[in-house]
């Protein structure tokens, strides 16, 4: 058996953690699901023409897939720390760069890492 490239590896995880995301937002549906997988296409063109922005493709797939259910359906994911006020949607921080994490502006304040929202929302899981 073939080892997986670093590339695909980028992508699987990338992938991983998104879809872990939707699933803690109890938004994985099969439709959705396909927005994850157009993105991780597009994302592997763009990564196979810059190799050392493989670090990056998690946090390009999770706004990839925000901005498209942002014109799909509304706001993802919504912010679980602001209790009162308008429903916001939480951003990906840095937008290009390792290590990407879901922050509230309006709080100031980093709520998840991307693939870590089901934590920071109470540990909602499918048992």
């Amino acid at each position: 058996m073939d080892p997986i490239s670093p590339l695909e590896q980028a992508l699987h995880a990338a992938r991983a953690l998104v879809l872990a995301d939707l699933v803690a937002g109890q938004v994985a549906e099969a439709d959705v699901v396909s927005l994850v997988e157009e993105s991780v296409a597009q994302r592997r063109w763009w990564v196979e023409q810059w190799p050392d922005g493989a670090a990056f493709v998690a946090g390009l797939v999770a706004q990839d897939v925000q901005d498209a259910l942002l014109e799909r359906y509304g706001r993802w994911p919504l912010c679980p720390v602001c209790g009162s006020g308008d429903p916001h949607a939480l951003d990906v921080e840095p937008e290009l760069g390792p290590d990407p994490h879901w922050v509230c502006h309006k709080a100031g304040v980093k709520v998840a890492s991307v693939g870590s929202l089901g934590s920071a929302a109470g540990g909602t899981s499918s048992s």
